[in-house]
């Protein structure tokens, strides 16, 4: 009985469960993706009630790939994409709109707006952010001027709001019946109404902001039982124990737990988090200032960020916008066909520039073409620019940190992709590790609710989970590393400055 823990893992394209064993080990796991919602350039939606339903399902996927029942599980953990937001009404459990994606730059006339006094990082030295598209708090204040109705509604303390990790926890908890209205620490850092000393929700801003507190969820800790599904679900009465946003977690599944320690994780985005300590660290190099776990009553642990927009998400255009590839993995394949780039840089700014440069006025572009290149070109650049984004991420944490990071580990489904593994180290010029259980976004978050309710005693259990299991040592010459780097750098400019105030 109760010999294991639980994931949800509700993350940007797909929802999933995993239940993992006392050892780390993953046992089952279920999931379903949901729709990519793009009603105008620049926006990206989800539908909240297809995540709600889709969570659901996975949790019974997992448990009957398993032949296992609430009985079986000590304790669930979620993990989410952060900053997506979702608005819903309290009595009815309806969202008043479309989740709004942490991809989405709809926001920018509001982030200009609220710059105009006090510059970008107008509140950044309280909450750790700079006035961006990026986080939730533009997009809560889109949705209570844009919807019609809504801000009365949420004057009126019928709304609610909360990135996906509250919203699944409500629903989780029993929604209207008694849901519980909470999030924790890391989720609470994203959406630029968060004191990071205080790690209360800061009434000044959110006036600034036109939001009132009453939509906002309780702030917890990542590690302590906040409540119990309710008896309508498969997994009734078990503890909903630990909460983490998804590059806080894969930094617990890591076993990143001390100042000094890094990862990086590969998905639609990429996010290389530094652990601090308990020291708040402000920086002068483009990076995030953010929590980076609390455990019950002990003191937070903070991290620097380095947040890039676009990595695996540039693989999916090649394959659904442009019918380059059949599916994902097809693109080492063709990356494989040629010695190098061909010249060709894809500087990815969908969604404008992230760390370390924040310039929302950037877009796309591909850089450097011949009539010699070809789609293996283009494949291989597709790959590299996750690596020379990370690079650029890299040299701003040696920076603020004052220490160079010695190797660094990794993790996500980028992971499993050889060549882009070992262009990242030669990029860098040190060893990159990945460790043997890849899953560590889930496991983080199996990690924290583990620990509230006693499965697992300490950190130190934790950390003699973690194991190696490839490894890869730069080879690249450092002249030509340097020549590649230059490269880049130029054609990241090239995607600066596009945006005017007629092209969005």
């Amino acid at each position: 009985m109760n010999q294991y823990v639980i994931a949800i893992d509700q993350g940007t394209t797909s929802s999933r469960a995993i239940i993992f064993d006392h050892d780390g080990n993953i046992v089952s796991s279920g999931q379903l993706e949901h729709e990519q919602i793009f009603p105008k350039a620049g926006w990206v939606e989800h539908n909240p009630v297809e995540i709600w339903d889709n969570t659901r399902e996975v949790i019974g996927k997992a448990l009957a790939a398993a032949n296992l029942t609430r009985h079986d599980i000590a304790g669930v953990g979620i993990t989410n994409q952060r900053e997506t937001t979702v608005v819903w009404d309290k009595n009815t459990g309806q969202p008043v709109y479309n989740a709004i994606v942490w991809q989405d730059t709809r926001t920018q006339d509001i982030v200009d707006a609220l710059a105009a006094d006090g510059g970008v990082e107008r509140f950044k030295d309280k909450v750790g952010l700079p006035l961006a598209t990026y986080f939730s708090g533009t997009k809560i204040k889109w949705i209570l001027d844009n919807v019609e109705g809504a801000r009365a509604r949420a004057e009126a303390g019928d709304l609610l709001f909360g990135n996906t990790d509250s919203w699944v926890t409500w629903n989780l908890t029993g929604g209207p019946n008694g849901g519980v209205h909470i999030t924790d620490v890391t989720n609470a850092s994203r959406t630029m109404f968060m004191d990071l000393t205080t790690l209360s929700w800061d009434q000044e801003i959110l006036d600034v902001f036109g939001v009132p507190l009453s939509m906002m969820p309780a702030i917890k800790s990542s590690s302590e039982v906040y409540g119990t599904v309710d008896e309508h679900q498969l997994l009734r009465e078990v503890p909903v124990a630990g909460i983490l946003g998804d590059q806080q977690a894969a930094t617990f599944g890591q076993a990143a737990f001390e100042t000094g320690e890094a990862k990086n994780t590969y998905g639609t985005g990429c996010f290389l988090i530094f652990n601090t300590g308990e020291e708040i660290v402000h920086s002068k190099n483009g990076l995030l200032t953010t929590l980076g776990y609390k455990l019950g009553d002990a003191a937070p642990h903070y991290a620097l960020e380095g947040s890039i927009a676009v990595t695996g998400s540039l693989i999916q255009w090649l394959r659904d916008n442009l019918n380059l590839i059949a599916s994902a993995p097809e693109v080492e394949e063709l990356a494989a066909q040629v010695e190098d780039n061909g010249g060709v840089y894809i500087v990815p700014a969908f969604s404008g520039l992230f760390a370390p440069y924040w310039r929302s006025d950037a877009r796309g572009a591909i850089v450097g073409l011949t009539r010699f290149v070809n789609k293996n070109h283009i494949a291989r650049a597709a790959l590299e620019a996750t690596a020379f984004q990370t690079r650029e991420v890299l040299d701003a944490v040696n920076a603020d940190s004052g220490v160079d990071l010695t190797e660094l580990k990794v993790d996500g489904g980028m992971v499993a992709n050889d060549a882009l593994m070992q262009f990242q180290a030669d990029i860098l010029g040190v060893p990159v590790i990945r460790p043997k259980v890849t899953e560590t976004t889930a496991l983080g978050a199996a990690y924290a609710a583990g620990l509230a309710v006693g499965f697992w005693k300490d950190l130190g259990e934790l950390s003699a989970h973690w194991s190696e299991d490839k490894r890869w040592e730069p080879a690249l010459d450092g002249a030509e590393r340097d020549r590649q780097l230059r490269l880049w750098k130029k054609a990241v400019t090239k995607s600066m400055d596009w945006v005017d105030d007629d092209v969005r």
